[in-house]
């Protein structure tokens, strides 16, 4: 009898656990038996081969590479725009651009107090949610909804003796900003919470002018920059990066234009690098590292002369390509390597299925669970780019497009004869524009089905 009674009193318990979590909006036949904790760290501006795991010649980052070392590395992750605040509207709420309507990097305040984001749905299933950085949405620094613990810079902030936003309040800060908001974040992380949390820690940097800690300001000072075949593109077959110059003969690279910001961007990587071993140390004294989804990527890419080019924007490989590395010993071995399309809208699916929060049918990502657990059936083929006219460069054309893992075209909406098509296996840094060669003829019909079902 007491063991029929005691049985009975755990199955009560259990069903009335599993009605809670629906009540709250989670799975309850999904969730884990411990949700974890979400820390998710977002840089501004950075390409994805700038990390030691993705390849650089010289930079040490010993810390970030961790996370990859210790999880899984996504060697084909990218936005689907390529600028700052779309980008983050996408990741916040698992949709394109054109659908949650953040498209240029102007004045969304308004508009992003209104968005589902998926710390928003997290809080609601019983998530405590803290947001420390950069929101670049706007100007505004004031708490968006869904955030218990708010640390926000108004607009684009500074690098040296900050402003802040403190749960409403505003207050200046001493010091650099990037080891200030990694102050702000191991503080948060050396709490004691009463329930699984989610941090997003949205760093300022590598953003330019990128000035590195003065501890880095010499780091990689005599270190030769590294040249990509595309760094010496004639632009022959890109009318709209001749155009984009107003007739005026296209800039060709120029090592001394480029090479300061690039070494600056590295450079301010470091205080980064020592900001996620920090994190590091504190979910380790805790004894929540192996019970936290540990992610870390960026914005958008960045270029660094390569087809001419300074800053993002344009659909070209180290603009939409970032780094994305995951870490999160209950799901995924350590030094996995994922080839799959990983898109910036698929974070916030993959950190609500993480927590067994159903994902609402308005989100347009997948969850990135099934590639971290080795399932790739079924995945995306192919995904869109788009780009919309931003009032601050209204020299560069609006654009979507498609890419796949052999081709990608891009279609600009308002430029006639200036589209093109790219065989990424044969011509990797997209130098010959094949969309007028009968040999592709086939390729560009399909690519242009695809973004017609895309859209």
């Amino acid at each position: 009898m007491q063991k029929d009674s005691l049985m009975n009193r755990r199955e009560a318990a259990r069903l009335l656990l599993g009605s809670a979590l629906a009540a709250g909006g989670v799975n309850s036949f999904a969730a884990p038996i411990r949700r974890p904790n979400i820390v998710f760290i977002l840089l501004d501006d950075l390409r994805w081969d700038a990390l030691g795991c993705t390849g650089h010649p010289f930079v040490k980052t010993p810390n970030i590479d961790r996370i990859a070392r210790e999880g899984a590395l996504f060697d084909n992750f990218f936005v689907t725009t390529s600028l700052c605040s779309p980008s983050r509207a996408s990741i916040l709420t698992g949709q394109y651009a054109h659908r949650h309507g953040v498209t240029h990097n102007g004045n969304n305040d308004k508009l992003s107090h209104q968005l589902v984001t998926f710390p928003r749905l997290l809080h609601d299933a019983g998530y405590e949610t803290a947001f420390i950085g950069k929101w670049h949405m706007g100007d505004d620094d004031t708490p968006r909804p869904g955030f218990d613990h708010w640390v926000a810079m108004p607009g684009q902030g500074a690098y040296q003796n900050p402003a802040l936003n403190i749960n409403g309040r505003p207050i200046k800060e001493q010091g650099y900003m990037t080891d200030v908001l990694n102050r702000y974040a191991a503080e948060y992380l050396n709490r004691s919470h009463a329930k699984p949390f989610v941090l997003y820690l949205g760093h300022k940097a590598p953003h330019a002018p990128s000035p590195p800690a003065e501890r880095h300001k010499e780091l990689y000072s005599n270190h030769p920059i590294p040249r990509r075949p595309n760094f010496n593109d004639t632009l022959e077959g890109k009318p709209a990066l001749l155009r984009r110059w107003q007739g005026k003969p296209p800039v060709q690279p120029d090592p001394q234009r480029y090479d300061p910001l690039i070494r600056n961007q590295l450079g301010a990587l470091m205080a980064i690098d020592e900001g996620v071993g920090q994190i590091f140390q504190a979910l380790e004294k805790s004894g929540q590292l192996d019970n936290t989804l540990l992610v870390f990527t960026s914005d958008n890419g960045f270029f660094w002369g390569e087809h001419t080019l300074g800053d993002k924007r344009y659909s070209y490989e180290e603009s939409i390509r970032d780094p994305l590395l995951m870490r999160y010993p209950r799901l995924t071995k350590a030094g996995t390597n994922i080839d799959q399309q990983a898109l910036n809208i698929d974070l916030a699916p993959t950190f609500l299925d993480a927590a067994g929060v159903r994902v609402p049918a308005h989100m347009q990502g997948r969850s990135l669970l099934p590639l971290l657990k080795g399932n790739d059936k079924g995945w995306r083929q192919s995904f869109l780019m788009e780009y919309f006219i931003d009032p601050a460069f209204p020299q560069i054309p609006p654009y979507r497009g498609v890419r796949t893992s052999r081709w990608k075209y891009t279609h600009y909406v308002e430029l006639e004869s200036a589209d093109e098509l790219y065989d990424l296996q044969a011509d990797p840094y997209e130098m010959k524009n094949l969309i007028n060669d009968p040999a592709a003829a086939r390729a560009l019909k399909d690519m242009k089905e695809q973004l017609a079902r895309l859209l």
